[in-house]
């Protein structure tokens, strides 16, 4: 079978090049029943491994049995001998393909090798498909890392299939025609599907959340694997999925000093093991505490670490200058990017058709846009996602104690609340009476909350009203019914916002450049201290982040110890009004929505942007993404 590239595989399916290997990549696979042509199999998984080439563009390698078809696609990161995929192990029974990092798969190795595992590779892969071969489906728990695999039981005829504890990395995967098919990606999905059809529940729920929640996907018959879940499935079956990991939170009430030891032991040993690497690594810099954090450590691992920053020419929306004052201290080189909004514009179409799904977070933009210019030096990069969720760095997390006043007033909130729905938006106090007499359970369902439902319901042809947004996070608070209420929000977020949001666009706007993104933060040891700690030790003094601003006090410099948090602020808000205001203009003109959408009603909102009579940027954001979305793979 001739394949494009003019590459020949044989049933065995080894590639090109097996000296060098590595984990970070991405990979499409098909299991059957019945073994068919496997010409019509060998071109379907070749079409979809074409679709992901951006996240492994140094190699690719292929495997085929009567059942399954597995595609690989490599990005070099570590010089590593004989660690080509698909992988084989115990005499070919097991076959893998593995996109990740685990971290302590030394560890792993010495234990295994003590017990008589042998091994032919020095992967972290190998190391995978010993643990599968000894503990079977329990091998997930023992993993510590970014990770989501497939392994295929040629004896057993079993696959099984992982994503990790916080959705790092990404997993998809459809039935049609009673086939299987699983990808890194969705659209490589996608590009092979005979029936398409857009999943207008997720729909709703992206014009809320600005991202569509997993397990959904803006696909009909297209699922998520959750991050903490795994799958097993048989040829012609459905599949099993099941969770064997739930990240919870649970204070301990220790003192402030062992959190603060606690805390600075677990983040060197986490960036020390994201360093590792054969190819240059640098580092995403803000003017944040989180970046600064993750450079201060990394520079004492690599002395000539190399950081990245992105600003604007707008005033108030760039961080530049923070930036650099930060990399001069810490003794680390910065490279930094000025974007402009006819750049914006150009590169967006490309954004939209690498994020997958539509994500409207415009703090997305930037990190696209520094991935871009870091994969010019350097093929790993470090960041600073996760912080936020697992230490208390939202300011919305003080809410709790600002709305305290309202637990005096329980007898009379249903009637504040009805007098303050009376009151005409924009008087002084409403919000505040609002957000007070609301539970908690019906007023936070995330970091962004975009459109309600009484909104959707104006704009929306076919709105489902059964479908409303509570439905997404109505177990969570189950869930987290005997937390207080900044461990509730927190516990939230890292189930919706982390994985939906931040680590789905950390993973598709550096894989768009071909980049390994690390979150140093986002690891299984660092969240097991950070659960433990109070809310008071989270929010308190007037800030965010209190306990770890101390435990890295003397670690970062003081003039971004305090500093407020910006994030990565985007000036959509004025560009709305000027430079973008005809180009969004007409996208939603233009956009085939119609049987979806009445677009007069964002039309209006655009206008009524535009004349200053209210901040609509981030409700006009969402319905660009979106129509841009739907051009790109709708129309």
């Amino acid at each position: 079978m001739e394949f494009e590239k003019k590459k020949n595989y044989n049933l065995l399916g080894w590639g090109n090049d097996q000296k060098k290997g590595c984990t970070m990549c991405g990979f499409v696979g098909l299991l059957t029943k019945s073994m068919g042509k496997n010409e019509i199999k060998y071109k379907q998984i070749n079409d979809m491994n074409n679709m992901i080439i951006h996240r492994g563009p140094d190699d690719e390698g292929y495997f085929q049995d009567k059942n399954i078809t597995m595609g690989f696609r490599r990005l070099s990161i570590v010089d590593i001998k004989n660690g080509h995929q698909p992988m084989a192990y115990d005499n070919e029974r097991f076959w893998l393909t593995f996109n990740g990092e685990i971290y302590n798969y030394i560890e792993l190795r010495r234990q295994l090798e003590q017990e008589g595992y042998a091994f032919k590779t020095d992967t972290d892969s190998e190391v995978v498909l010993a643990m599968y071969s000894k503990y079977s489906e329990k091998c997930v728990s023992f993993f510590r890392g970014m990770f989501a695999f497939v392994i295929w039981d040629s004896v057993a005829k079993k696959l099984f299939a992982a994503r990790d504890h916080f959705g790092i990395k990404p997993f998809y995967y459809s039935i049609s025609e009673g086939n299987f098919y699983y990808a890194s990606e969705n659209k490589a999905i996608y590009k092979i599907l005979q029936k398409k059809s857009l999943n207008e529940n997720a729909l709703q729920d992206y014009m809320t959340y600005q991202y569509v929640p997993e397990n959904e996907t803006m696909y009909e018959n297209v699922e998520s694997l959750q991050p903490g879940y795994s799958l097993s499935i048989e040829p012609g079956g459905e599949p099993k999925v099941e969770r064997y990991f739930y990240a919870e939170f649970e204070p301990i009430k220790l003192s402030e000093r062992e959190y603060e030891k606690q805390i600075r032991d677990c983040l060197v040993d986490s960036v020390e093991k994201h360093m590792r690497a054969d190819v240059p690594v640098g580092s995403f810099l803000s003017g944040g505490i989180d970046s600064a954090i993750i450079v201060s450590l990394a520079k004492q691992f690599n002395s000539q670490l190399e950081t990245f920053s992105v600003g604007f020419e707008q005033e108030g929306y760039s961080e530049l200058d923070v930036a650099k004052k930060t990399a001069a201290q810490l003794g680390v080189k910065n490279t930094s990017y000025i974007i402009n909004p006819e750049e914006f514009m150009q590169e967006f179409p490309h954004f939209v058709w690498s994020m997958d799904d539509p994500l409207a977070d415009p703090a997305a933009i930037p990190q696209y846009f520094v991935a871009r210019e870091a994969r010019k030096k350097v093929k790993v990069a470090l960041t600073g996602e996760g912080a936020d969720e697992f230490f208390g760095g939202y300011r919305m997390y003080h809410e709790p104690l600002s709305l305290k006043f309202f637990e005096h007033t329980k007898r009379i909130n249903k009637m504040l609340n009805q007098i303050a729905h009376l009151l005409p938006e924009g008087v002084r106090g409403r919000n505040f009476i609002l957000r007070g007499t609301t539970p908690l359970e019906e007023r936070y369902v995330g970091n962004a909350f975009i459109f309600n439902e009484k909104q959707k319901n104006k704009f929306f042809k076919n709105y489902n009203c059964n479908h409303t947004f509570q439905l997404f996070t109505k177990s969570l608070y189950q869930d987290a019914s005997k937390n207080d209420a900044v461990s509730k929000m927190q516990f939230i977020d890292v189930h919706t916002w982390l994985s939906g949001d931040l680590l789905h666009n950390a993973d598709r706007t550096t894989m768009a450049h071909s980049l390994e993104l690390r979150t140093p933060f986002v690891d299984k040891d660092v969240f097991e201290v950070a659960r433990h700690i109070p809310s008071e030790y989270k929010i308190s003094h007037g800030t965010t982040k209190y306990i770890l601003r101390k435990a890295v006090k003397g670690l970062v410099p003081s003039h971004v110890l305090e500093r407020r948090k910006l994030g990565f602020p985007v000036p959509i808000r004025v560009w709305l009004r000027a430079e973008m205001y005809e180009w969004a203009r007409d996208i939603i003109k233009k956009s085939q929505t119609d049987k979806y959408f009445d677009k007069n009603y964002f039309l209006n909102l655009l206008e009524e942007h535009r004349r200053k009579r209210k901040d609509n940027s981030r409700k006009i954001w969402t319905i660009l993404t979106f129509m841009v979305w739907y051009q790109v793979y709708g129309e």
